[in-house]
């Protein structure tokens, strides 16, 4: 695994955890582009990205999350990983995708989720 993928997945949990604005716009270009390939459809734009992430507001003691890497290349990483919540008990499978702009910064991040049959 690149050194650039473990410190991005690393702010990407630290801006899960906190929830600050900061931490959120520090992963994400100006222009990027967030998919959570919900029917909401895509977040265009950094402003976007923080206050639609905002609005989920994870508490950080209701959670963990493990992941590994796919793919790990110069311009693209997939990871898969697994969330579970605590309260109420639940689990998801996730995949990621991570388009990465040169300063190492994601310019297209696109996720899938599915909830685990016996959580």
């Amino acid at each position: 695994m690149s050194e650039r993928l473990d410190t991005w997945m690393d702010a990407y949990v630290l801006a899960w955890s906190t929830n600050e604005s900061e931490n959120i716009a520090a992963l994400f270009t100006d222009d990027a582009v967030y998919d959570p390939q919900t029917a909401e459809g895509e977040w265009d734009g950094i402003s976007e990205i923080v206050a639609r992430w905002q609005e989920i507001d994870d508490n950080e003691d209701n959670w963990d999350f493990e992941w590994q890497p796919l793919v790990d290349s110069e311009e693209v990483a997939v990871i898969t990983g697994r969330t579970r919540y605590l309260d109420p008990p639940t689990s998801y499978r996730n995949l990621f995708v991570i388009r990465f702009a040169d300063d190492g910064r994601c310019y297209d991040f696109t996720e899938w989720y599915i909830e685990e049959e016996d959580s």
